[in-house]
This record gives structure tokens, sequence and C-alpha cells, in this order.
């Protein structure tokens, strides 16, 4: 199931360079298969922008099925962006207004970094609620990534967050399959999956909003979830689009933050995530951290292009694979029209047959 490469957006370029099928719009015209639009509503930090998309894009571009597949990727107003990002989202971005107009069949909405202590004081607050309000009548599925899951959680069923502890919860957890479900078959029972988030709902707060756990780990809670018709809206509180250095570098923003006095602690390494030989060079590299600012010089800089042969992704191809299944049910319950996302002799309620099964 290739992307298309419908506009001039660099992740396309990025995704063909590594690998990734990606047809040219002229090529994708002259064969004649059915085409998947899948809307990215982007709501990261600058400086994780471009890289979202092409972790959305490469899970998305992995599906299996006979298709070729439009990424749509849009923005709302989230505040002050630098001038970087605002001339690429200017360039290579659809508004909502054009996403509704021509419809999708399929759309990913993104983690966000939280600033407020209340999601509803943020200022994607509003228009991630009219983009969710929509979606939820006229789109087929919805994936929330992490903070969206909050979001929609808060909005629709009243389910608040909860500050999981005091730094934040981050590393490679092993949850395991709760449930039987066509999102998670033929996958393995346990599998790694990177998490990294302040808030987080559990399992008590989310069941009587008829949410269905798919996945949890003991350690992190829960990974993936389900609507109460099965596959209206997707939730994942973890994040499977992670490249192999995210939390890499996620870890060395800490440890900036730290020099610059944003953070009064050192920052404790992502659980589960660095191997012996990443330790020992990070322990290294704390300790010399430490005695620069005791004797009042300036600290080395972070061993990053060191650190990253010593990484390891163990998570990426279970997040294909659920993707795959995602995309392979969007697939069954759509047609060429995609104003139409569920086919008019299913249940609204259960899409899937799940309940009657």
């Amino acid at each position: 199931m290739p992307l298309v490469a419908h506009s001039d957006l660099p992740s396309f370029v990025r995704l063909r360079a590594a690998g990734q099928e990606v047809l040219t719009l002229e090529r994708a015209r002259r064969q004649d298969i059915r085409e998947l639009h899948v809307g990215l509503l982007n709501m990261m930090p600058d400086a994780a922008l471009e890289a979202t998309e092409r972790q959305f894009m490469r899970l998305v571009g992995s599906c299996n099925r006979i298709a070729q597949i439009y990424v749509h990727p849009f923005a709302v107003d989230a505040g002050v962006r630098g001038l970087k990002a605002r001339e690429h989202i200017d360039r290579h971005y659809e508004s909502f207004e054009d996403v509704r107009s021509s419809g999708l069949d399929a759309l990913i909405i993104s983690g966000a970094n939280p600033a407020q202590p209340e999601m509803e004081d943020e200022p994607f607050w509003e228009p991630l609620v009219e983009v969710m309000e929509w979606a939820s009548e006229h789109v087929c599925s919805v994936v929330c990534s992490c903070l969206a899951t909050h979001a929609y959680l808060r909005h629709f069923h009243g389910v608040a967050r909860r500050r999981c502890l005091p730094d934040k919860r981050w590393g490679v957890y092993e949850p395991r399959n709760a449930a039987s479900h066509p999102l998670i078959y033929d996958l393995n029972t346990r599998f790694d999956a990177p998490h990294s988030h302040v808030y987080e709902v559990t399992r008590a707060d989310v069941e009587p909003a008829g949410v269905q756990v798919l996945s949890e780990s003991e350690e992190a809670g829960i990974y993936l979830a389900v609507s109460a018709d099965g596959f209206r809206f997707v939730f994942f509180q973890g994040h499977p689009e992670y490249d192999k250095v995210s939390l890499a570098k996620e870890y060395k923003r800490e440890v900036t933050r730290f020099v610059s006095g944003e953070r009064t602690t050192y920052p404790a390494y992502p659980e589960r995530y660095f191997a012996s030989a990443a330790r020992q060079m990070l322990d290294r590299h704390r300790d010399k951290v430490m005695e620069a600012i005791a004797r009042g010089a300036a600290p080395p800089a972070f061993p990053e292009s060191e650190l990253e042969p010593r990484l390891d992704n163990t998570w990426t191809d279970t997040g294909k694979a659920m993707f795959n299944n995602w995309l392979g049910l969007v697939y069954q319950l759509t047609d060429a029209d995609r104003r139409r996302p569920l086919m008019a002799h299913l249940d609204p309620d259960d899409p899937l047959g799940l309940k009657t099964a």
C-alpha cells in the first residue's frame, strides 16, 4: 500500500530516501487502484513537527492493502510557532476547511506537549474539539495519540487525566494484549512499546465510558484502547510511531534543561531503553557535566552521534502491524465516496459486528 507524493512535502523525499515506497502522482494516476485518504492533524511543537509527519507516514505506508494512500497533513491554531515551522505549514499543509470539504477515510491526531494543568486552557483546545466533533460524524475511524486520547475522553466523556509521576512516565514497556479484537489480530501477546507522558488515564477511568482496553502493561497502564463501538476512535497512550532515537532526543532535551537551570535535578534514564553500553557512556557524560558545573565551566556537548549506534528499536514492527490492521478495517468499511464513511448496512454502534458475532 504505497504512499502517494501528491504534494512537495519534504517528508515524501525523506521517506523515499529511507527506502519507503512512495509513488509519484503521475505514476499513481496510471494505476487502477483504490485510494485511501488519511488526514494527519499534527499538533507537535516545532522541533518535532516534521519528524512526527514521517513517523506516522511510515506506519501508514507500511499497510499491505492494495490501495494508494494520500496523507493530508493539517494543523490548528496551537499558539506561537517559529518562522521555519510556520513557513512549512503554510507551504505544505492543508487547511481544516479544505480537509473537511473533501472528506477523509481516516484521521490521525498527534499528541502535543502539555503546557497547562487543564487541557481546556491550552490554545489548541477549541480547534481540536471542532476537529474531533466533525470526525466523530464524518470519518470512518480516528487514531488519537497520547494527549489527543486524553482530550477525546475529557470532551466526550468528562474523564479527567491525572498526573502519573512527579516528572513523567517514559521508556519502553511491555504491554500484553488484554482482549480479542481485529486491531490486534495475530500480534504477539506481549511486545515492546514506548511511552512518554506526564498525564495518564487508567482502566478504571475509561471503562465507565464504554472504552475497551486492548493492550496494557503493569508499569505504564493503558497502551491501546477503542471506543465503545469498537472502532470509530482508537486510543494510543503510548507511541508506536517513535523512531529509534525519539526517546534519546527527549532525554537530551531534559539534560539540556538541567544544564540551563530549567530543572533542578539531573534526569533519570527512560526505563528499559538504554542498554548497558549506552548507560555507561551517559554515566560518564553526566559525571563530566556535574564536574563542569561545579567548576563553573561550560558543560560538554551531549554525545548524540556516539549514542545513536548503541540504541535499539524493538517496537516498530508491532506498530506497523497495528496500523496495517487498522487501515485494513478502514478499507473494508469505506467506499470511493469518502463522504459516506460507514456503509448503509452497517450498525454505527457496532461497525465491525463484534457485538453480534
